[in-house]
């Protein structure tokens, strides 16, 4: 008997690292995602939204993901998901399934240093520079640039984020309006969005 409780016990301590070792390879794998849904000027309403990512945060463990923030462009009726995921198609997977507005694109992504909020206007920019023509360690510096000239032009940088595959640079920050945020950049580094929104946050 004594035999068997052993054995038995051994089975479990080996059954318990197996779950431990799986946990941490999922961990392990998961990617940083910014996903993008193009819809019409007009169309959208960030309360509606909200409810949507409400249930986004309802369904996200089946597939293995963590939303964090979203941006919402009224006007322009785009709406911006930062999310945590094993891979593109859990991002896609779980919108669909959530509420059905699936995004038109899902850009794996990494980010920079996130600088505190206070309560200023928030714009969203984004920078097409080309596949294959921006690395997170230049887009760093550059950002570095920006933070030095910002406070002339009343902007605070919040945090940004880069596709190095396609060459997509995405920018938050506070400012007094969009011609700051480009002013900023054109002073620091020459860098200029081909779109800024002014957006409003979810979490």
């Amino acid at each position: 008997m004594a035999g068997i409780a052993v054995a038995f016990s051994c089975t479990k301590n080996t059954e318990s690292k197996t779950d431990a070792a799986a946990s941490a390879d999922v961990k392990e794998v998961t990617h940083l995602f910014l996903d993008v849904h193009n819809l019409e000027p007009g169309k959208v309403t960030f309360d509606a939204v909200a409810g949507a990512h409400q249930k986004d945060l309802l369904t996200q463990d089946k597939y293995h993901v963590n939303f964090i923030k979203y941006w919402v462009d009224e006007s322009a009726g785009k709406v911006y998901c930062l999310a945590e995921s094993p891979d593109s198609a859990s991002v896609y997977q779980t919108h669909k399934e959530a509420h059905g507005l699936v995004p038109d694109l899902v850009r794996q992504v990494s980010e920079g240093s996130e600088a505190a909020e206070t309560n200023g206007p928030l714009f969203f920019d984004v920078h097409y520079l080309g596949a294959g023509k921006v690395t997170a360690a230049a887009v760093a510096d550059a950002h570095v640039k920006d933070l030095a000239v910002q406070k002339k032009y009343g902007v605070n940088f919040i945090n940004y984020w880069v596709d190095e595959k396609l060459g997509v640079v995405m920018c938050l920050a506070e400012s007094p309006d969009s011609q700051s945020m480009i002013n900023t950049h054109k002073e620091a580094h020459g860098l200029i969005p081909d779109e800024v929104h002014k957006v409003k946050e979810g979490n």
